[in-house]
């Protein structure tokens, strides 16, 4: 065996009892970095509900109360991060210095992500609507649950949740059936050719007048819309309070077709004159 090979040897034998002087030391540091990251998580999440739990006892808008609680959340499970890493030995200047740059990356990859929170922060500011409001937006219709920091949480009539990217939401048009404290049925109803138009015009009003859920003020419009192929269509306008809307137009429909049968009046079938010529 040679000078060198003798050097060699006694460098690994010199790394390996420093490495095993050193092995409680590292499990250590990894163990603490572990409490720090799971205790640190569970206090953030402690925070959270109790930020919620504040802002809902103190009557803040629930729009708030979910963005701003999750907010919270993340940043503070950052700083858990970074506490977890330090601990490790890994100087958390650098650490914060290369997160920057690389967030800097991420952003520009994940420009989507963050279009869905600047959306988000524009929904806060604008409010275009509020939880608990009925809407259609993004492609989805229903009751808003929750209004994330990148996502709007949705329930439909039938009970499925949905979820919206925020951008999604503020990039399109938005309904919102529940700002308006009344709303307008509109329902359509044909009659035959032959029948009384007087006659009809008087029963729609009086089907009206006996439903107590129709807002005298602003008065119903009942009125032709249409000459059509087959029969005469009227139009029956009236106006409720937004909690009644479905219920009064689906009993609407109801009783319409009632009294029209009672009183002969003819709902006709889609029809067509056909001539036969005979040639000669």
């Amino acid at each position: 065996m040679n000078n060198e090979e003798v050097i060699d040897l006694t460098w690994v034998e010199q790394q390996v009892e420093v490495a095993i002087e050193r092995a409680p030391s590292v499990i250590l540091q990894i163990v603490l970095a572990a409490v720090i990251f799971i205790a640190g998580k569970w206090i953030a999440l402690k925070i959270r509900s109790t930020m919620r739990r504040t802002m809902e006892a103190r009557n803040v808008d629930p729009v708030l109360v979910g963005f701003l609680s999750s907010l919270a959340y993340y940043a503070l499970l950052i700083a858990v991060v970074i506490a977890a890493i330090g601990q490790l030995g890994i100087p958390t200047t650098s650490f914060v210095a290369v997160l920057g740059a690389a967030g800097l990356a991420v952003g520009f990859a994940l420009s989507g992500s963050l279009s869905n929170f600047a959306s988000g922060v524009l929904i806060i500011l604008f409010r275009p609507f509020k939880v608990t409001d009925f809407v259609e937006a993004g492609g989805a219709m229903g009751i808003v649950e929750e209004i994330g920091i990148l996502t709007t949480e949705m329930r439909t009539p039938d009970n499925k949740k949905i979820i919206v990217p925020n951008s999604a939401v503020m990039g399109g048009t938005i309904t919102n059936f529940s700002e308006k404290p009344t709303r307008r049925v509109d329902l359509t109803y044909g009659v035959s050719y032959e029948d009384d138009l007087d006659k009809v015009i008087a029963i729609m009003k009086d089907v009206l007048a006996q439903d107590s859920r129709i807002l005298p003020e602003p008065e119903p419009t009942i009125g032709v819309l249409a000459h059509g192929d087959s029969s005469i269509d009227l139009v029956c306008r009236p106006w409720v309070k937004k909690e009644d809307y479905w219920g009064v137009f689906f009993d609407l429909n109801l009783q319409m077709k009632k009294r029209f049968d009672a009183e002969g009046i003819t709902i006709p079938f889609p029809q067509r004159d056909v001539h036969i010529y005979q040639k000669s």
